[in-house]
């Protein structure tokens, strides 16, 4: 019983895994990136946990960095609900 409720719980996430950035749109809080060399686009949330390496990073730094410095084909791995086309969790490659 206790195995199908965690199977429910899960069902809509999945790990998007490596994805390449394409584009980052402000207004609707939206991120367009290429995954399995496809194009896809995740809404970014209040809820979104973010990480810069293996540190938690700020969600207003991060989106900040999208909407500057972010570098079309820029590699980082999402964890998405794909039920609610979400990001659930960001994770960039730790500063150098």
């Amino acid at each position: 019983m206790l195995a199908g409720f965690a199977l429910v719980v899960t069902f809509g996430l999945t790990l998007a895994g490596e994805v390449e950035f394409l584009k980052y749109d402000k207004e609707k809080k939206e991120l367009t990136v290429k995954e399995d060399g496809k194009e896809a686009t995740y809404k970014i949330t209040d809820d979104t946990k973010v990480k810069r390496g293996d540190k938690d990073a700020k969600l207003p730094n991060i989106l900040k960095f999208f909407e500057e410095k972010a570098k079309e084909g820029a590699k980082f791995e999402i964890t998405v609900d794909k039920d609610k086309k979400a990001i659930i969790e960001l994770k960039l490659p730790g500063k150098k």
